[in-house]
């Protein structure tokens, strides 16, 4: 029978083992000064050199950020190529042909290889890309927690089912955020990204076309550049107000009855989240703020952080 002593000596060194552990899984705001100090300030101008060249870049960088963590955690595993032995996320059906801004991060990752090797991760690129784009579109500055790893794996199956699809109703919209423990109103919150970016004719033709709860001019208008049939990549501004920069008008248009996207409607369409839409639109700090403390919850999903994962040289292959 062991003696208390020893009991209580490794009981001390199980604790402390522990919370190492748990201190490891924790994402910190300072985790590359001292090991890449302009890591920061080195991808911020990659992005804003790549939104002054097109603004809808912006958008597209941000949601590679909410793409990757709504499939297994925020672990760069959207940036994987297909190889002939492996099947990653780029050819689910929100990716396929979507998803963009891949060559961006390519320019980003190797900028700051040639200051850090090794040293930084793609999935931390993705985050901070995310918060720059937004800045860059006139959006709201928040800290990003640094000091997630990147996966050595993908999952197409996941990104099909996890990913919330632009036919969702209220309940599904619900449902998908749930399910990654977010509330209601940070999917309300969360879905202000469309206040930036656009969208293909195939994602809204059924909205245009069979439903009523949209406004007559602006369906009339999306028809003229959306057939019935054909031009399937023709693309409309989820906020037809100021789709370039980073602001209130696309819950704005939910109330007047301008969402581009069946889901966007859904959120004003007499149901629960009707009120946050109405609070939204009449105010811009209060949106602003609640998305960036959303938008850093998102950034904690599921991280690869200390012995996980790896940092990869190349963001679209494992090392």
């Amino acid at each position: 029978m062991a003696s208390s002593s020893s009991f209580s000596t490794t009981f001390c060194v199980f604790v402390f083992v522990f919370l190492i552990g748990m201190a490891s899984a924790q994402l910190s705001s300072t985790y590359y000064n001292t090991s890449c100090p302009k890591a920061l300030s080195t991808i911020k101008s990659a992005v804003n050199s790549a939104v002054s060249k097109e603004r809808r870049m912006g958008a597209s960088l941000l949601r590679l950020h909410f793409h990757d963590c709504f499939v297994n955690g925020c672990d760069a595993s959207l940036l994987l190529d297909d190889t002939s032995t492996f099947t990653g996320e780029k050819t689910a059906r929100a990716n396929n042909n979507s998803v963009r801004g891949f060559d961006v991060i390519d320019t980003i990752k190797s900028d700051v290889e040639s200051i850090c090797p090794g040293v930084v991760s793609c999935a931390d690129i993705l985050a901070v890309a995310a918060r720059d784009s937004v800045v860059a579109l006139g959006g709201p500055s928040w800290t990003v927690q640094l000091g997630r790893r990147d996966a050595t794996t993908a999952s197409l199956s996941t990104a099909n089912s996890d990913i919330p699809a632009p036919t969702l109703n209220l309940s599904g919209l619900i449902s998908v955020f749930s399910k990654k423990g977010f509330s209601t109103k940070e999917m309300v919150t969360l879905s202000g990204s469309h206040t930036i970016g656009q969208a293909k004719c195939t994602n809204f033709r059924s909205r245009i076309y069979n439903e009523s709860n949209i406004d007559t001019s602006y369906a009339t208008s999306l028809k003229s550049n959306c057939p019935s049939s054909g031009s399937d990549d023709n693309l409309s501004p989820l906020d037809t107000t100021s789709p370039t920069y980073f602001d209130k008008y696309y819950f704005k248009n939910l109330v007047n009855k301008k969402g581009l996207l069946h889901s966007d409607q859904q959120l004003y369409s007499g149901g629960s989240t009707d009120f946050q839409v109405t609070s939204y639109s009449g105010t811009s700090s209060t949106f602003l703020s609640d998305f960036t403390s959303a938008i850093v919850k998102m950034g904690n999903l599921s991280p690869l952080t200390g012995t996980s994962g790896e940092i990869r040289t190349n963001c679209r292959k494992i090392n």
